[in-house]
């Protein structure tokens, strides 16, 4: 069941995790979360999922899977946890498109999620079967625009992938085709 985006609600064992993490905190903590914990509780795919990925944490300095992370106690007690993903390609500029997943809900944490545009093009450079399946649901239930998309590639994060950037280029055509292919 995915939270409610206006109320930042979310389900349980989410709330309790979250809401005991939160409690652990003595100062603010920023998470740029990504993955199925975003696509579920933030844009409405139905499944579910186990762990919020997270590629940057604000500040730094907290061991969070220490904390929160697979077979931490709070693990333990709430069967999910906190994933850092080590490697994570994004657009240049998501930060600033960054939105809060769940405002005024938490007293230090905070859960930032890119925009879909930022989200499908987080998937490009991994593209497995499951990665063009939620690119594709997001392109379709966002209902996004292919320039912006194709713009935000180009401009942003063609130039720092690494190895073939052909391949990357031929991904997105044809996970665009997809995307344009009637349902």
């Amino acid at each position: 069941m995915p939270a409610n985006r206006k109320t930042g609600k979310f389900p349980s064992p989410w709330k309790e995790f979250l809401a005991e993490l939160d409690g652990m905190l003595a100062e603010p903590l920023e998470l740029h979360c990504i993955g199925g914990f975003v696509l579920t509780f933030f844009y409405g795919l139905p499944r579910t999922t186990g762990d919020i990925d997270y590629f940057t944490a604000v500040p730094a300095n907290l061991n969070l899977d220490e904390i929160a992370g697979q077979d931490s106690p709070l693990h333990k007690k709430h069967k999910v946890w906190l994933h850092r993903v080590a490697v994570a390609n994004l657009p240049e500029d998501y930060a600033v498109r960054l939105e809060d997943m769940a405002p005024g809900q938490s007293k230090h944490l905070k859960l930032l999620v890119p925009d879909p545009y930022d989200c499908i093009l987080s998937k490009l450079e991994r593209a497995s079967p499951k990665d063009r399946d939620d690119a594709d649901y997001l392109f379709r239930s966002q209902k996004l625009d292919l320039r912006v998309l194709r713009e935000r590639y180009k401009s942003e994060l063609r130039h720092n992938l690494i190895g073939n950037i052909e391949w990357h280029d031929q991904t997105l055509e044809l996970w665009i085709e997809i995307f344009e292919a009637p349902h």
